[in-house]
């Protein structure tokens, strides 16, 4: 039983992420997210309580799932925190673009739209992003540790200044449908680093 409710329950989630990431949270109905998973709205209240907790929880799946995909691209044997730091910047360039619906996707779709709307989702959002952050910090830690990185006073400063830098970018990318914003984005952060001129994906 218990099974079968996580994966009805992630299900619902993974079918309501899909349409949300293209439409925003408030441009998809209930009636919508149900007949993409296909489930009647009595299975949906079963899970969750209202749209606003589904949206809650949606967040928490998907800061779950980044952070699992984010330390793969993190912790790759062979590479130094350096590498590993800029093959992850690499993969914005694919979760940003017009076709993609990536993890940054839902962060850069859904940030400004429910920091108004819903208390519960901007603390998920806010929550999710600092844990973001916080693995960032390590990495540049470890990047000092093993020599790829130059020295940096604050990590944790830093590590934030290039999340803003790449959260900005990945909105600029959507509003002028091309990549200079991410171009300039990765030359910045080889500046941020200390880091030699390298050729962006």
């Amino acid at each position: 039983m218990k099974a079968e409710y996580t994966d009805v329950r992630q299900h619902i989630l993974d079918q309501g992420k899909a349409i949300i990431t293209r439409k925003g949270f408030a441009g998809v109905g209930l009636n919508e997210i149900l007949t993409a998973a296909d489930v009647p709205k009595g299975s949906f209240y079963h899970y969750f309580k209202s749209k606003e907790l589904f949206g809650e929880a949606l967040l928490a799946d998907y800061v779950q799932q980044y952070r699992v995909d984010m330390d793969t691209l993190l912790s790759r044997p062979g590479k130094t925190a350096a590498e590993a730091l800029m093959t992850y910047w690499a993969s914005w360039f694919a979760d940003s673009s017009e076709t993609s619906c990536g993890c940054r996707c839902l962060v850069v779709k859904l940030s400004s739209e429910v920091a108004d709307m819903s208390e519960p989702m901007r603390t998920a959002l806010r929550d999710g992003t600092s844990r973001i952050i916080e693995r960032l910090t390590r990495t540049i830690e470890q990047g000092m540790a093993d020599g790829s990185l130059a020295p940096v006073s604050e990590p944790a400063r830093m590590a934030q200044t290039l999340y803003q830098l790449w959260l900005g970018a990945a909105l600029l990318t959507k509003l002028r449908r091309d990549a200079s914003a991410m171009q300039s984005a990765w030359t910045s952060t080889l500046d941020l680093l200390q880091l030699p001129p390298a050729t962006h994906p």
